[in-house]
């Protein structure tokens, strides 16, 4: 194992123990990193000089990644150099002064008030359609994740109060409200489909279901109102897109999302904007 190898594996187990850092984004910055190291043939030295930082950014130009993924890898080794830096690898970071690629936020998809109230009707009344309908009432209401959601067990439930404990990402706990709807329909499936085991939502095992599942979930019903492009994202930005066209303020909605940094959640405020726009040109006098 190289010297750069070692130093790699030290700052993964530092985010891992420290930060909290989940598998995927462990992969992620793993890949990033790794794919610079190879770059400038995993040597210490060469991976300090700012020409070949300059140098990997056009080779990654080059290969036709958007800004937005330029930018996640300058983000990546920006940190490790930190971690270096810190550690006292390296005397200083030749990723701090690189220009990041300037990104328009992308605006998400998301379901009308309309689209959103047909896929939650779609479920029959069978067991396997309780549940369904229960899964789209609980997402719909809360804007969970779907990773929490799978993960969200009977004692995280309080339906006399009308909320949800859930655990969110690099372990963070927070309480959601639910709806009427959602409790009614939490009700009428615990009481009916009576699942097994200690999960609100387990497969056939009693253990907890897989997010492929419900994602397959959802697009077998958004299919049934001709909107293929649907998953379990699309109603989590439905929630917050319909809250702040509701008039909820965006630290609340913030809050509900589990977003760490309230610029993550200002994506919605285009959303909010392009339909005070779509107002503004429909009903101003002059047009």
């Amino acid at each position: 194992m190289s010297k750069m190898d070692e130093i790699l594996d030290s700052y993964l187990s530092y985010l891992a123990a420290e930060k909290g850092a989940s598998p995927n984004t462990l992969d992620s910055y793993s890949r990033d990193i790794n794919c610079y190291l190879d770059f400038v043939g995993r040597s210490l030295n060469e991976a300090q000089k700012k020409e070949n930082v300059e140098n990997f950014i056009v080779f990654l130009r080059k290969r036709g990644l958007k800004p937005r993924s330029v930018a996640r890898y300058i983000s990546s080794l920006s940190g490790f150099f930190n971690f270096m830096l810190e550690e006292g690898y390296v005397k200083e970071n030749p990723f701090f002064e690189i220009d990041r690629p300037r990104i328009n936020p992308l605006i998400p998809s998301v379901l009308s008030e309309e689209e959103m109230e047909s896929l939650i009707d779609l479920p029959d009344n069978s067991k396997k359609g309780l549940r369904d309908r229960t899964i789209l009432e609980v997402l719909y209401a809360t804007g969970i994740r779907v990773s929490e959601l799978v993960n969200l067990k009977k004692t995280d439930v309080n339906l006399e109060s009308g909320f949800i404990v859930t655990m969110g990402k690099r372990s963070k706990q927070r309480i959601v409200p639910l709806n009427s709807h959602s409790v009614e329909a939490l009700k009428e499936y615990f009481k009916k489909v009576n699942p097994k085991g200690s999960y609100v939502f387990p497969n056939r095992k009693g253990e907890k279901m897989s997010r492929q599942a419900i994602w397959k979930i959802i697009k077998k019903y958004a299919r049934k109102i001709s909107r293929e492009k649907i998953s379990p994202h699309t109603i989590r930005h439905s929630f917050a897109t319909h809250l702040i066209e509701g008039g909820a303020d965006l630290r609340s909605v913030q809050i509900l999302l589990g977003h760490e940094d309230i610029s993550t959640t200002q994506i919605y405020t285009h959303i909010d904007r392009r339909r005070l726009k779509e107002i503004h040109k429909r009903c101003h006098p002059r047009p």
